[in-house]
């Protein structure tokens, strides 16, 4: 018992004999620090610090950006990319199936390697009480019908409905008619004959989207009046009026005559349009 005291006694002693740490002027020998330390001292100071470095390298790691710089470990713009990456080679291998699929049909098809039709028990039996095809073609009688209600519907669909005009329309010019609107041979004019340097006026109150010269019709002219109404004036001689101008309702905007370079026909032409579709004019306006 004697022998274990005296060696705890003995460890006591040189845990905490002070010693001193001098650091000297090798030159001059001259005292420059001194520290007075035990082994106690050193074993709780390192003791303290690996504590503290513990501590803040696990608040690095888990807290802060810079854990993205240690070797091994994924930062989280790695980890999006990595997941974006991952959707696009879904998306592609999704269409990648999809393409070998469409390919193998389109082998199939041009080989006549074709698979049959993979029926169940109640198609099979209702394929058996069905042996007959039915004729469902057209009969001759039904494609001329639904030829006649297709022209109907299609030329003939503002002459049915009489399209509503809340405009007072005055006669661009009075003359002869030498041709009227035909919607079934796509005539959508008045061909009118007048007499050269007739004026033309506007039939109503309006803004030119067009004035200028055609190869096919010549100087022609367009005006946009309201609820969705527009007047073009073809053929004419000569234009007194520019795009973007507003005109009254009567206003002269062009002359008549038919021009020299059209080789004659027509001296005047007058189409009315109302919300996109072509109307006959003579059911609002007398050119006579």
């Amino acid at each position: 018992m004697s022998g274990k005291r005296r060696k705890r006694q003995l460890i006591k002693k040189k845990l905490f004999t002070k010693n001193r740490l001098v650091i000297l002027n090798e030159d001059s020998f001259e005292e420059i620090f001194s520290l007075k330390l035990n082994l106690m001292n050193v074993f709780v100071g390192i003791t303290v610090i690996s504590i503290v470095m513990i501590a803040l390298t696990t608040y690095i790691i888990a807290f802060t950006p810079l854990r993205e710089y240690i070797p091994g470990y994924s930062s989280a713009k790695l980890k999006k990319e990595a997941t974006d990456n991952a959707i696009k080679s879904d998306s592609l291998q999704k269409v990648l199936n999809a393409n070998t699929a469409y390919l193998n049909s389109i082998k199939k098809v041009l080989t006549g390697d074709l698979e049959h039709t993979k029926l169940d028990r109640d198609s099979i039996i209702a394929a058996e009480h069905n042996d007959a095809v039915a004729d469902l073609a057209p009969k001759e009688a039904e494609l001329k019908l639904r030829e006649e209600v297709a022209l109907e519907d299609k030329y003939n669909l503002f002459e049915k409905s009489q399209p509503k005009v809340n405009l007072v329309l005055f006669p661009p010019a009075k003359g002869h008619i030498t041709e009227n609107y035909n919607a079934k041979e796509k005539h959508f004019s008045v061909d009118i004959t007048l007499v050269n340097d007739t004026p033309v006026k506007s039939i109503a109150a309006g803004t030119v989207l067009f004035a200028d010269w055609t190869p096919t019709k010549g100087n022609v002219i367009i005006v946009r009046h309201n609820d969705g109404i527009i007047s073009i004036y073809k053929r004419v001689a000569s234009l007194s009026k520019t795009q973007g101008d507003v005109v009254k309702s009567g206003e002269a905007i062009a002359t008549a005559g038919t021009p020299p370079t059209n080789g004659g026909g027509a001296n005047f032409e007058f189409e009315l349009w109302k919300d996109g579709y072509p109307i006959n004019p003579t059911q609002f306006i007398d050119f006579e």
